[in-house]
């Protein structure tokens, strides 16, 4: 029974649309990644909101926020931090990174080398950081939304597949609609301003800790055999299908289970049906399958793939 997802999820939404035009899709998908208790990866020309939809959604649920800047620069013990030597007392401190924060932002991170970019695979999977081999434990609802610009690759590192299969969801952020635009433009000509989000009338969740009761309540959740037989027959068919090349792993068939749960408790229903697996499907999988050369030279596109598999796999009555 959902004591609290519901009404929670849609105060954060009312919140949300005092700051943000549109995304309405790209908002329950940030939701399902959170609530599911997996990180989001975000996909977006510059200047489409991926930055201020997190730092607005972290403000409303009352978390720390931080944001790092990814640059071919970047060092992992910038993300981590290091242990300082302090003079005075002739020993070594702590002094933490900001990965040590409830939801952090990875802006860009495709701008920095696959070693630093692996820094946050501990973190990520555990929820831990090793800083000169002692661990210490990440906030419990440690969350990473992660951000990259899909038409500038000069000077970018793609993601290794291992760090690529730990985003719970690939989240693609498009132009918005003329409307939603000119609604932009019109918020702003009335003194909007993004930058000064402290002077918007945000109103915090009544309880941070009703995070984590909604959290509970969607691992609680159990699902019918129907449901979990059609999530299991849509990864097998990515892994036999004519165009690509690499199929997703049993990793991405849990991926789908969380996802549809989360989505069904967004929706008011403490059960998932197959119409929630097949709308987190395209985030879940998109970046969990490789297609073959020949595919992507006649056009082919993971999007096309998985509706195409969606649409052959039969639905459980």
């Amino acid at each position: 029974m959902l004591n609290h997802t519901p009404e929670t999820v849609s105060h954060i939404r009312s919140e949300l649309a005092k700051v943000i035009v549109g995304q309405d899709e790209v908002i329950e998908q940030i939701l399902v990644a959170f609530l599911a208790e997996g990180h989001a990866l975000l996909e977006g020309v510059p200047g489409t909101a991926k930055t201020l939809i997190v730092k607005t959604l972290a403000r409303i649920i009352g978390a720390k926020f931080s944001r790092i800047q990814f640059t071919p620069d970047l060092m992992p013990s910038d993300i981590t931090g290091t242990n300082v030597y302090n003079m005075q007392t002739s020993k070594f401190s702590v002094r933490p990174g900001p990965i040590f924060t409830d939801i952090l932002l990875a802006d860009e991170i495709n701008r920095t080398p696959p070693k630093t970019q692996s820094a946050l695979l501990e973190a990520m999977e555990e929820r831990q950081a090793t800083i000169d081999g002692k661990r210490y434990l990440l906030s419990p609802i440690f969350t990473v939304l992660a951000t990259e610009n899909p038409i500038e690759y000069e000077g970018t590192y793609p993601l290794p597949e291992a760090q690529l299969d730990r985003f719970l969801l690939k989240i693609l952020i498009d132009y918005p609609t003329k409307d939603e635009e000119l609604t932009v433009v019109t918020r702003w000509d009335e003194g909007f301003n993004s930058q000064h989000l402290d002077e918007i009338d945000l109103r915090p969740i009544s309880d941070p800790n009703l995070i984590k009761a909604c959290r509970a309540e969607i691992r609680s959740m159990r699902t019918e055999e129907g449901v979990k037989n059609y999530i299991v027959d849509v990864v097998q068919k990515t892994r036999n299908h004519p165009t690509i090349l690499y199929g997703a792993s049993p990793r991405a068939s849990v991926a789908l289970l969380l996802c549809a749960k989360a989505l069904a408790a967004i929706r008011g229903r403490d059960f998932p049906t197959p119409d929630d697996v097949r709308d987190v499907s395209m985030p879940v999988l998109r970046h969990r399958i490789s297609l073959r050369a020949e595919a992507e030279l006649d056009g082919a596109t993971t999007d096309a793939v998985i509706s195409d598999i969606i649409r052959t796999v039969e639905i459980p009555r």
